[in-house]
């Protein structure tokens, strides 16, 4: 049984969640002083939290780039701010996805089961690497490697990273890449597959492999 994490200020909200969430068989715990959201968490050792972003003392985003110090749990933000940026901020802060208030529970439980189906399945008794052009993916450890320098990738880069390498010299649609990234696409925003595409780009630049992603206007992305 999963434990899950609600990061939510508003009681009646934090409490219904909670409830809807024992229903479906979760171990639950909700934070109620929000100056403690990290040692919540280091105390708890949630497998997925739900956060939303406006709270007391320092907002979701503090608490989500704080814990991704630390861990790549998986972290939903559930939010009634739901612009563009918002949703881009959240993205680059590490979270794995973003549900604006208000929204029907049977989503969010669609989309917390998907994402620790991704989470905690992957990896289990594997030792595959994929390589390619210079680059490695661990398989088991969900790090990619250039040369002696190691880069750590979220859930969402590693899917990436993985689906391409595994098409390597295909092109693949954005639409293909957010069905292997979420399990209903029409529930995401097209930018959070760009700020993930991005955000991966950069690591593998950083790391010394320029251009290894390549896009292909009004077709997608591959790697050649």
């Amino acid at each position: 049984m999963a434990k899950i994490m609600v990061v939510e200020d508003e009681g009646v909200i934090r409490q219904l969640l909670m409830e809807e969430l024992k229903k479906w068989q979760f171990e639950v715990f909700g934070t109620t002083d929000f100056q403690e959201v990290f040692e919540d968490f280091q105390t708890q050792e949630p497998q997925l939290i739900l956060l939303d972003i406006n709270l007391p003392v320092f907002d979701g985003y503090y608490w989500c780039r704080k814990i991704r110090e630390v861990s790549q749990v998986p972290i939903i933000f559930i939010s009634s701010r739901n612009t563009n940026m918002d949703m881009i901020m959240a993205m680059n802060m590490g979270a794995d996805d973003f549900v604006t208030k208000p929204f029907e529970i049977d989503v969010l439980i669609a989309k917390i089961n998907a994402l620790l189906r991704r989470s905690y399945n992957y990896s289990s008794g594997t030792t595959e690497t994929l390589s390619h052009n210079g680059l490695t993916l661990n398989v088991d450890n969900s790090t990619a490697e250039v040369a002696e320098t190691v880069i750590d990738l979220s859930k969402n880069e590693y899917r990436l990273l993985y689906i391409l390498l595994k098409n390597q010299g295909k092109i693949l649609s954005r639409e293909k890449l957010l069905r292997a990234l979420w399990d209903d696409e029409r529930f995401v925003d097209d930018n959070t597959l760009t700020v993930n595409i991005n955000r991966l780009r950069r690591k593998i630049d950083q790391a010394g492999l320029t251009g290894y992603i390549e896009t292909k206007v009004g077709q997608g992305y591959l790697i050649p």
